[in-house]
């Protein structure tokens, strides 16, 4: 890899509703500022919504959510217009839903088989795994699993050669940063586990895992229509044990902790 740099940032203020793309943005170890701030309990079974269940959780990603500078943040629907309420987002989503900042105890959250899905539909009441969410990210949080995701260009690029449509949106992998590796081929973040990645003479982020992908990324994200490509050729071509023991499962990113904090901005140098 000759030359990495940002080459895009982003949050997603509610967890499952689509992203805010930044400039320039201060990192933490809970993450980008504002990132995974809030988001929706099911009221009939206390879990977290997330659209790794698409049965249930589909339309939360064509959602936006922008952050206000005090309160909840603002949220529009699929076509644009605000909805201002609880009561008005459990309609959109079909479900009771809360909107929080503060995570339940043991919060989980549903996990449907992404391959089941593929097979399936997104209408079909697939198996799903249980997952108590930010076991590498501090107290709090409603990360996933760790704080920070990240992508190349060159996985990007990459997805797209093998896929129909010769193209693949960072958008659909929920990346906060993507990393433009210049000439680099192939899935080369998957070689940087257990490295740090140093940002200027800013943040440093230690990658610690590969990204098992869920079923999200087929889905469709605000105008971005499915596409379940986006993961059938992560698991024809890109199977890989997102951590040691574990079984290979379709993978693209990785996931870093936070070992410096400070600004990032569009632009910025990366040096492993």
């Amino acid at each position: 890899m000759r030359r990495a740099t940002v080459a895009a940032l982003y949050r997603y203020p509610v967890k499952s509703m689509l992203g805010e793309p930044l400039e320039a943005v201060e990192i933490s170890d809970r993450g980008l500022s504002g990132d995974r701030r809030f988001a929706l309990l099911d009221a009939e079974t206390g879990k977290v919504a997330s659209a790794k269940n698409p049965r249930l959780w589909r339309e939360l990603l064509r959602c936006a959510a922008t952050l206000t500078e005090a309160g909840p943040p603002r949220i529009t629907g699929p076509d644009g217009t605000e909805v201002p309420t609880a009561a008005a987002l459990s309609a959109l989503v079909g479900r009771e839903v809360t909107l929080t900042d503060v995570p339940p105890p043991a919060g989980t959250l549903d996990r449907s088989r992404p391959e089941q899905v593929l097979a399936a539909g997104l209408e079909t009441a697939v198996e799903a795994d249980t997952v108590q969410f930010g076991s590498a990210s501090p107290p709090g949080t409603f990360f996933d699993f760790a704080p920070v995701h990240v992508i190349t260009t060159s996985t990007l690029r990459r997805i797209g050669e093998l896929g129909p449509r010769g193209t693949a949106e960072a958008e659909r992998y929920r990346p906060n940063l993507v990393i433009d590796t210049d000439e680099a081929d192939g899935f080369v973040e998957h070689t940087w586990t257990g490295r740090d990645l140093h940002i200027t003479d800013g943040p440093i982020l230690r990658v610690i895992a590969s990204t098992p992908r869920c079923a999200i990324p087929t889905l469709a994200h605000g105008d971005l229509p499915r596409d379940p490509d986006a993961l059938r050729v992560l698991a024809h071509h890109h199977r890989v044990p997102a951590l040691p023991g574990r079984a290979p499962e379709p993978c693209a990113g990785v996931y870093a902790q936070v070992v410096r904090g400070g600004w990032v901005r569009e632009g910025d140098v990366i040096r492993l």
